[in-house]
């Protein structure tokens, strides 16, 4: 029996499908990052966003068309984390454009819709690159328009179709992007498209997904910084675990991996680097003690570090907590409105130190690991009482998201200033001089950011080659602006690596901001090295307090 149509419950019964089914998929779709980097958040990008639609969805009780239109465009749009959810709520924005004046939907309407969902994200995308979700979508809409002008009727065809064409389209990906050739993996933001399609139809083949409203994710805020707090249930493994093996005896590469994959069936978060003499391990596990017997076959330890994730966890929201309330005691001292504000998204307490030091009015708490969303920097801007407020994303994947809430803000000027590092970020509100005009200073700014160049050191979460370079897991390496710069065993010439290839002879200023797993006395000792390293430079040294990366390191 063939079905030529569906109405707005079923419409929105395959939204809410092709979102759990994202939900279900997201960190496999993590793990499909280019670089090796403990990162990955195109699928937890992309869920969130997808999410704070369906929630919308799933609250409506005898749903029209007008109305699954318009909760899945808002909600996408607000809810919008990241490059990818951004692009993935500008095809929901033009998709329900498409369907959102019919009370129900036919292969051509459909075939439409989806033309209407490419061009429209198209247009959001000041350079769109082939290779990626966008390339996905294109398929999608072409075959879908192929299907309606051969006079393709039957739906349940019409998806089949139109998902064998997507996924054949996301297998060419690597074909469009050297890089993604390379690491060996598909777009992953054209993969997260792909699990949407199959959800969506799922759900209209009649298979029974249950959409369970997620817990939102929990803000807090103080003395005007926000700070996104992960769910206790996230937390998979509760213990951090550090130690250092003095080796009895040089292990051979057998046995490091060996001591990976126990590691691996015991937690997560897995960093095993191995000399002669030592292995440095860290892992999340719910027993350290497994671990540490497991480590002691290979010799004796030391630098022993285990931390309780879940209780540092309740502890976070318990001062948040006290201080929020502190906060809503006391009267609003902000009553004169500024001509203008600064909103910067920042990761770690020392960096989001510097930047109210200078004097920016409200530090978003995010980056790498957790992308702030559309409507988390339009409540940003609303605590910002200014007529014109610079918006500072120091992040090459927040920058759409800030360019969104720009169009949405209805009333204050809004400027993106597109720093892509947390560097640029402070250098922009170096230069900020309140006597020149707003245009003066954005172009102040641009041109100043443009002179930073940045490089971030972390560790490999899995081996791959990328531009020549055989990248192990565990190994440091050197990120920089454009691509990998060092890669290696040992973290100082990692790093010496990296900054080599940054500083050259019109390099004035090195800034050394050191993560959270660096000792101060070990970021002293680089700062040392890189003084006598670099004598014609001014080298400053700064607490970051950032995770995932043990060192940021700007040159300008």
């Amino acid at each position: 029996m063939t079905c030529n149509k569906i109405d707005a419950g079923m419409v929105a019964k395959m939204f809410l499908a092709g979102a759990q089914n994202l939900e279900a998929k997201k960190e496999w779709i993590n793990e499909l990052n280019v670089f090796p980097v403990p990162d990955g958040d195109t699928g937890t990008n992309m869920t969130m966003t997808i999410l704070a639609a369906a929630k919308e969805v799933a609250s409506l009780e005898d749903p029209k068309m007008p109305e699954v239109a318009r909760a899945i465009a808002s909600g996408s749009l607000r809810g919008a984390r990241g490059n990818s959810g951004v692009i993935l709520s500008q095809l929901f924005r033009g998709f329900t454009k498409g369907i959102q004046d019919y009370e129900e939907v036919t292969v051509p309407i459909l075939a439409d819709a989806f033309t209407k969902a490419v061009d429209t994200a198209y247009k959001a995308v000041m350079k769109p690159k082939e290779g990626t979700i966008l390339t996905v979508a294109k398929g999608v809409a072409k075959k879908g328009v192929e299907l309606a002008e051969e006079g393709e009727t039957d739906l349940e065809a019409f998806f089949r179709q139109v998902i064998d064409h997507a996924e054949y389209v996301l297998n060419q990906t690597p074909e469009m992007l050297p890089v993604l050739k390379q690491a060996g993996v598909v777009d992953s933001g054209g993969q997260g498209l792909v699990e949407v399609l199959r959800g969506c139809n799922d759900a209209f083949l009649g298979k029974e997904v249950i959409f369970e409203k997620p817990d939102s994710v929990k803000t807090a805020v103080s003395n005007g910084n926000t700070i996104s707090v992960q769910q206790e249930a996230d937390i998979r493994f509760g213990y951090c675990t550090e130690f250092i093996i003095m080796l009895e005896q040089p292990v051979t590469k057998e046995k490091e991996n060996q001591l990976k994959a126990y590691l691996e069936s015991i937690g997560d978060s897995i960093v095993v680097v191995a000399d002669e003499e030592i292995i440095k391990v860290h892992v999340h596990t719910n027993d350290p003690g497994l671990a540490i017997q497991k480590a002691l076959s290979y010799g004796a330890l030391s630098n022993m570090k285990i931390d309780n994730m879940r209780l540092e966890h309740h502890e976070k929201v318990i001062r948040m907590a006290e201080t929020a309330e502190q906060t809503q005691d006391q009267p609003d001292e902000q009553t004169e409105i500024k001509p203008v504000g600064f909103v910067a998204v920042s990761m770690g307490d020392g960096m989001e130190q510097i930047f109210q030091e200078l004097g920016v009015d409200y530090v978003l708490s995010g980056g790498q690991t957790m992308n702030p969303s559309t409507e988390d920097m339009l409540n940003a801007v609303d605590h910002v009482n200014a007529d014109t407020v610079f918006i500072l994303p120091n992040n090459k994947n927040i920058i759409l998201a800030a360019n969104q809430a720009q169009s949405m803000c209805e009333d204050k000027r809004i400027v993106v200033i597109p720093t892509k590092t947390v560097p640029q970020g402070i250098t922009a509100v170096i230069n900020y001089v309140p006597e020149l005009s707003v245009e003066d200073n954005e172009s102040t700014m641009l041109s100043e950011i443009a002179r930073v160049k940045t490089g971030q050191v972390t560790y490999a979460v899995r081996d791959t080659s990328i531009d020549g370079r055989e990248i192990h897991q565990g190994d440091y390496m050197g990120i920089g602006d454009q691509g990998i710069l060092s890669v290696g065993t040992d973290i100082r010439e990692t790093i010496f690596e990296m900054m080599d290839q940054m500083i050259d002879a019109d390099t004035e200023l090195i800034s050394i901001y050191y993560g959270n797993d660096v000792e101060r006395e070990t970021a002293e000792s680089v700062c040392a090295e890189a003084e006598n390293r670099y004598p014609g430079c001014d080298v400053e040294l700064q607490s970051g307090g950032q995770p995932v990366y043990y060192y940021i390191i700007s040159a300008e």
